[in-house]
């Protein structure tokens, strides 16, 4: 199958596409580069690729795909906070503006990264996917739109599939620190500390990168009729854990660390546990195998392995302030578009 992976020089894509060769589809990435040098150890195989901003793409880009794996976006809810309006235009319109040229190109199937933070502050009872959509930020706001505007598309030749990702962990070549697990095992090795902002009561339903890489793989190639226009939870039950969980788990994982739960960002109203059956029902019961505590080690040995700093985890591998270094460097626009030319336009222009 010929696939083209948006996004493929970030943190999930980085991971998914060696995942995808792997299983002996040919892909192609697409990618405007803002995270490709956020690299922690060996740089990643490169794919083929399309060189292009998401809101620029054109439908004969588009042609000669089976399939699209959509994960390109702006990834959390820090950078939604910093401008809802460029958040919006990337993860939402683009995103449906993409599934439309797709359509037109003839492209027959198109995976979608979303998100369990759909369902906000759902309590402590597992939600499934026909849970009630309670998204609480830009960032879930826009995944829940992409959703429905792609779904009310899709027909007999164009076939979506929402995979709502659980908030991901695990080691990845072009790193994030500014999730949970992986954040909190940079603050550990780097300071003997397992910081953790909030009282520590949230649930969150934590699965790693490369779990998340193997159910795309086996949506790839479900039987349409049995996947068409679904959404998915892809998870375990087992990682549904606090946030003062997921510390212990590091302090496990980090000799010498204790948990310091300072509590100084208040409550985190985002709180949900989630029921991944209908994944494993579509996908087969071995597509997630990672646990938190196997994550936590994983980690560690990396940041170990390939010398993680203060600096790096502060600046490159946190996702707000690497995107304020570019704008600082005028390689960055202020909508975010990548300036190529070698005396870059001010921001605007």
């Amino acid at each position: 199958m010929r696939v083209l992976v948006t996004g493929h020089q970030g943190y999930l894509g980085s991971v998914m596409v060696p995942v995808l060769r792997e299983a002996g589809h040919e892909v192609v990435g697409l990618d405007s580069g803002l995270f490709s040098e956020c690299l922690l150890g060996p740089a990643p195989v490169e794919p083929p690729a399309i060189d292009v901003d998401l809101r620029d793409v054109t439908t004969a880009q588009l042609e000669g795909f089976d399939a699209v794996v959509h994960l390109a976006a702006l990834s959390n809810d820090p950078l939604g906070a910093l401008d809802p309006s460029i958040t919006y235009e990337i993860n939402h319109r683009a995103s449906v503006r993409l599934a439309r040229l797709a359509k037109d190109a003839g492209v027959r199937r198109f995976l979608y990264a979303s998100t369990c933070s759909v369902y906000g502050s759902a309590g402590t009872e597992l939600v499934t996917e026909n849970a009630p959509l309670r998204p609480l930020t830009p960032y879930a706001e826009s995944k829940v739109r992409v959703e429905a505007d792609v779904a009310a598309i899709a027909d007999s030749g164009f076939s979506p599939v929402f995979l709502r990702n659980a908030t991901a962990f695990g080691f990845s070549p072009r790193l994030r620190a500014d999730i949970v697990l992986n954040n909190l095992v940079a603050s550990a090795v780097l300071t003997g500390r397992v910081r953790v902002l909030s009282d520590g009561t949230p649930w969150r339903p934590l699965v790693h990168a490369r779990d998340i890489a193997a159910v795309f793989g086996r949506a790839l190639v479900a039987p349409i009729d049995r996947v068409h226009c679904a959404a998915y939870n892809v998870g375990t039950e087992t990682n549904n854990v606090t946030v003062a969980q997921i510390a212990d788990a590091v302090a496990e994982a980090v000799p010498g660390s204790e948990v310091v739960i300072t509590g100084e960002s208040g409550p985190d109203p985002r709180s949900y546990r989630v029921d991944f059956s209908a994944m494993r029902k579509a996908f087969g019961d071995n597509a997630v195998r990672w646990t938190v505590p196997e994550g936590a080690a994983e980690l560690y040995s990396a940041y170990l392995a390939y010398g993680m700093t203060g600096d790096a985890f502060a600046h490159r591998y946190t996702r707000l302030a690497h995107l304020e270094k570019l704008r600082k460097h005028g390689l960055v626009d202020g909508t975010l578009r990548v300036q190529r030319d070698p005396h870059p336009v001010a921001p605007g222009g």
